[in-house]
């Protein structure tokens, strides 16, 4: 990287009016603006609106920003104007400093576009290339992992659990499976969103109209951009004023992080809760101890990364909040929140990937069986007198499961007091069949 300032007047004034967080715009967008700009040349010299010699020096420089070259030379703060003009600005004097003299940021670095439409595609795409490249990897490594250990606990049942009350028995095998089901779901609403997420509105400039931009710069830049990135779902807008008046598309994959944070705050509360104790909670599993638990009580552990699952998720659901107020202020021919929608968004995507490969990694590949606890919580659950049903009633059952509840004896026990077959009772009251349900 170089220390020598490249970017010009534009930017300055950007950086003395947007003193606001330390934070510039992500990164990803940057680089992903920069090959759009890299494309736009290489197209618009294809069409003979730009010389060769010109084209050959924006793609070069455009090329070094896209492989992170010059991150320092865009230090303007992501709370900005809300159309990203001043990164779109930006980009454009870094590039044509770069690319030498006779080269102006707007008439020929800018050729074709309009912050309008070129800042929200490099959004499309950066959040397309990290939702493809490493969210749902992540996802899938930590499906993969829960259905490991589905089948590994598939035979071991425990008390089923409704309204924190025991309830029939299950498997944990059950539980992880649903688990996997859970992500393997999560990793369908991002493909879904994604699609949409694809559709750029590169061609529109200022307002959709594609005024300045050649007719078939949009189709040619596009299909230039799939090509080298490989992003399947580049394609065109349904239409040019749908995807340039709003943001609904990056709305929508927010929408479906949002599922996913959902999902994970209910498996890592389970874990969480299963592996309490060890001696004095529910105890049914022993998650992986990765560090002491306390400064001043010897040998205790926590359950640290579900506790960071549940952190991530929170921010997660927060940034949503904030992506979706963002989308609905867009008014006419432009939605200008575009700059916080791609701070929250890109920042859910990178946490949800990295905390995907964490949780599979370092909670659920070591996860074991506390097998003394899982057959306490089974054999204690009265609920197993759900089975006897279909023999004796459901109001005798419950006259037998109040019973045993009041005097603290074995459910067993009690239903022999009450008139219940002790064979009947031994053949209906099969935890593992019960837990299979009507699989069995």
């Amino acid at each position: 990287m170089t220390d020598k300032q490249l970017w010009g007047g534009e930017t300055a004034k950007a950086v003395e009016n947007f003193p606001i967080s330390g934070e510039t715009v992500p990164v990803s967008v940057v680089r992903w603006l920069a090959r759009v700009k890299g494309a736009a040349a290489a197209v618009n010299c294809e069409l003979g609106l730009l010389d060769k010699r010109r084209a050959g020096r924006i793609e070069k420089a455009a090329s070094e920003i896209a492989a992170g070259k010059h991150d320092p030379q865009f230090p303007i703060d992501v709370f900005q104007t809300g159309s990203g003009t001043s990164t779109n600005m930006n980009a454009n004097e870094v590039i044509a400093t770069l690319a030498g003299e006779s080269v102006h940021p707007n008439d020929h670095v800018n050729m074709g576009q309009s912050s309008n439409d070129v800042f929200p595609s490099a959004v499309h795409l950066a959040a397309l290339d990290v939702a493809a490249g490493e969210l749902l990897p992540a996802l899938k490594q930590l499906e993969r992992s829960f259905a490991r250990k589905a089948k590994s606990f598939a035979g071991v049942v425990k008390s089923g659990r409704t309204h924190l009350m025991d309830a029939v028995p299950v498997t944990l095998g059950q539980e992880f499976a649903g688990y996997a089901a859970q992500i393997a779901l999560g990793q369908e609403r991002v493909q879904a969103a994604l699609v949409h997420v694809g559709q750029i509105p590169l061609g529109g400039t200022a307002t959709g109209t594609g005024l300045n931009t050649h007719p078939k710069f949009a189709e040619k830049v596009r299909a230039r951009l799939k090509r080298e990135s490989g992003l399947k779902q580049i394609a065109p807008p349904l239409d040019r004023f749908e995807a340039q008046a709003n943001r609904d598309a990056l709305v929508e994959l927010s929408g479906a992080l949002k599922v996913i944070a959902v999902s994970l705050t209910k498996i890592a509360g389970d874990l969480a809760l299963m592996g309490s104790g060890p001696r004095a909670g529910v105890g049914e599993i022993y998650l992986p101890e990765l560090q002491k638990g306390s400064s001043i009580m010897p040998g205790k552990v926590n359950p640290v990364i579900p506790e960071v699952v549940l952190q991530v998720s929170a921010q997660v659901i927060g940034n949503d909040t904030a992506i979706t107020v963002g989308g609905l202020q867009g008014q006419f021919e432009l939605n200008v929140r575009i700059p916080l929608i791609a701070r929250n968004l890109l920042q859910s995507l990178h946490l949800l990937s990295a905390t995907a490969r964490v949780f599979a990694e370092k909670c659920v590949d070591g996860i074991k069986v506390n097998k003394a606890g899982c057959e306490a919580s089974a054999g204690a659950t009265l609920a197993v007198a759900t089975a006897l049903n279909g023999a004796i009633g459901y109001d005798k059952a419950t006259a037998i499961v109040k019973k045993a509840t009041e005097s603290g004896r074995p459910l067993r026990e009690v239903a022999l007091e009450e008139g219940v077959d002790a064979k009947l009772y031994d053949a209906t009251i099969d935890l593992r069949k019960i837990a299979a349900g009507n699989q069995a």
